[in-house]
């Protein structure tokens, strides 16, 4: 059985499922997931210098990559790893190449010239993810179709901010190990360990207002309706040890819109949550909000100034993201 030593995502192309019923009944998460995701082609997680025996040059830069771009070919092949473009860019042997990116979603030509460094490679000058790893709350599933809803908000990368454009991904059991409590100024995380050997389903999408795909055994949770939220008092639920998931009190202090989605502010009320964790921690990304017995939102979000405080989504967006709103 592989297992992997992961750290919370931070702060993990708006896609639409296909229509489907409305659900008017869900299954509750609050579970801990592990989250893989292959990017579709390559993204520049920043670029830099090379060093050559004529001194420093930095192809990427001078052709006007720029640091959150995805690489999609090179000269004509297909890329969809880093090994991918490694190799495209030995094979140009020093010659200029047609470098395809997206950016914003759109596709742009570069010309890009490798130089020879130092240790006799042909190097670009750029740092490239072709995958990401982290944990993740799963927020909602529905029972009939298996389709769920985790996060609350879209997996970026940490340093450019972008969207991660995804091409595959997965969800798998997970466990929380230990926890690094929020301070002002200072995120705390929970971190855990993925067992990559036990897929519980698929990464489909990933949106702005969360990451969606189908389990593979739907079921479990409780049985809840959706509801619109309001200001007022709330639950959460939050995996925050090797207990399970546990309901925390917390208060929706203000509801607004922004850019057409209903977000919330809330403060953690609950003495338990705010002594174990300092109250929102990185990984409690998508843990329900209940409020009334109905799932009406999911936390997405810390204030940095205040682990206490932090930002939600409604339900309903997230519904609208997979496909099922009324």
């Amino acid at each position: 059985m592989k297992r992997m030593v992961l750290t919370a995502l931070a702060a993990l192309t708006l896609a639409v499922f296909s229509p489907a019923a409305f659900a008017q009944e869900l299954a509750l998460g609050g579970q801990i997931v592990g989250i893989q995701i292959q990017t579709e082609g390559v993204l520049v997680a920043g670029t830099g210098a090379v060093e050559t025996a004529e001194g420093q040059f930095s192809p990427a830069q001078e052709a006007g990559v720029r640091q959150g771009d995805v690489i999609v070919e090179l000269s004509g092949q297909r890329i969809t790893s880093a090994g991918d473009l490694i190799g495209a860019v030995a094979a140009l042997d020093g010659e200029s190449g047609e470098l395809t990116v997206l950016r914003g979603g759109k596709p742009l030509l570069l010309t890009v010239k490798p130089v020879r460094s130092d240790e006799d490679q042909w190097l670009l000058g750029m740092w490239l993810r072709d995958g990401i790893s982290g944990i993740g709350t799963v927020t909602f599933c529905d029972p009939a179709t298996g389709l769920y809803g985790a996060l609350g908000h879209s997996i970026s990368d940490a340093e450019s901010g972008s969207m991660v454009p995804m091409d595959a991904g997965s969800v798998t059991e997970a466990e929380i190990v230990s926890v690094k409590p929020g301070a002002a100024g200072v995120p705390g995380e929970l971190n855990g360990c993925a067992d990559l050997g036990k897929v519980l389903g698929s990464i489909e999408h990933n949106t702005e207002h969360g990451i969606f795909g189908h389990m593979n055994t739907p079921g479990g949770g409780r049985i809840v309706e959706t509801g619109q939220i309001r200001t007022g008092p709330a639950t959460i639920l939050a995996t925050v040890d090797g207990g399970g998931t546990k309901e925390f009190s917390v208060r929706v202090s203000r509801i607004y819109r922004d850019s057409g989605a209903e977000h919330v502010m809330l403060s953690v009320t609950d003495p338990e949550l705010c002594a174990r964790t300092g109250g929102i921690v990185q990984g409690m990304s998508g843990s329900p909000i209940l409020q009334d017995g109905k799932l009406v939102g999911a936390v997405t979000h810390v204030f940095l100034s205040d682990p206490k405080r932090g930002y939600g989504i409604s339900i309903q967006d997230m519904l609208d993201d997979a496909g099922m709103a009324a």
